[in-house]
């Protein structure tokens, strides 16, 4: 294969995970500017959604489509959940506090997903065609195709849902000044409990469509989910477009790493990227330093 088509195929490589990592990170951002906290149990909703689909397509033998459907409603219920039973009722404590449950949260549901699902490696099949198609060189697989693609409807959905519906404008009203919003008459406990019941449908969507070009367990989650934090980080954390393009970049440097030096160190790679940009602008790529939050 020659060196052109070789980048060609770490490039698509690199977007395909990149746009995991972007799903992942839109997840911790919402949190983050509806609450102010780094929602840890994010790493555990990409697992849920793929075990969930294994669950309801594999296990009960739904249909694909009615299985996707279920599997992100699931873990959308498991983020509402989350907010009402471990983070609403600490709710006056400070952020650190609440870091802290949902690191406590998230090592209690990966002990849950050992004793349901067990320590087994799973698998789900491709969404069609296991055939590759060649592209400018490159062999690209039809499931790296899907994850693209539903990876832009989700961005396109959620452009809209923030910027022409009145639950999406309130929303955003909450993220910038949640006193205010409540003073004009939104509810901000509904919309942070719809925030983190929309971080946990990203995760579920993220989990379900990058399964079928790897490998399921309890903690698949873990890993995918650190590097959507380390792409939220990078992009600037709390910026929904520096997000998307935080895990983008970063799925396609670590690829191109990968490739030309060794995949023993891809995820060595992927965080040497995120503390280089860091050393030179803290805020993240698309960040604009630190701002008080009233």
């Amino acid at each position: 294969m020659a060196t052109a088509d070789q980048l060609v195929q770490f490039v698509v490589s690199g977007l395909t995970t990149g746009s995991i990592y972007a799903l992942i990170a839109l997840g911790f951002c919402i949190i983050h500017n509806a609450t102010g906290i780094v929602n840890f149990t994010q790493v555990d909703f990409v697992s849920l959604g793929g075990l969930m689909m294994y669950t309801f397509f594999i296990s009960l033998g739904l249909p694909l489509a009615l299985a996707f459907i279920l599997a992100v409603a699931a873990v959308t219920l498991a983020g509402a959940l989350v907010e009402r039973l471990a983070i609403r009722p600490a709710r006056s404590r400070a952020i650190i506090i609440l870091i802290f449950i949902t690191i406590g949260v998230s090592i209690l549901m990966r002990g849950a997903f050992k004793i349901i699902w067990g320590k087994n490696q799973m698998a789900l099949p491709y969404f069609s065609s296991e055939s590759p198609l060649i592209v400018f060189g490159a062999a690209v697989l039809p499931q790296s195709l899907w994850i693209l693609f539903i990876t832009v409807a989700v961005v396109v959905v959620l452009h809209f849902f923030f910027n022409r519906t009145r639950l999406g404008k309130a929303m955003r009203a909450t993220s910038f000044n949640a006193r205010a919003a409540a003073l004009m008459g939104v509810n901000v406990n509904r919309m942070i409990l719809l925030s983190f019941a929309l971080s946990g449908a990203l995760g579920a969507v993220a989990g379900i469509i990058i399964v079928p070009i790897t490998t399921l367990s309890y903690e698949i989650g873990v890993m995918l989910g650190l590097k959507g934090f380390a792409a939220a980080v990078l992009g600037g954390y709390g910026n929904s477009v520096g997000a998307i393009v935080g895990g983008l970049l970063l799925g396609v440097l670590e690829s191109v790493g990968a490739g030309t030096v060794s995949s023993t160190y891809k995820d060595v790679i992927a965080f040497a990227i995120l503390l280089a940009v860091l050393f030179v602008k803290p805020s993240g790529l698309l960040g604009y330093g630190d701002k008080e939050r009233v």
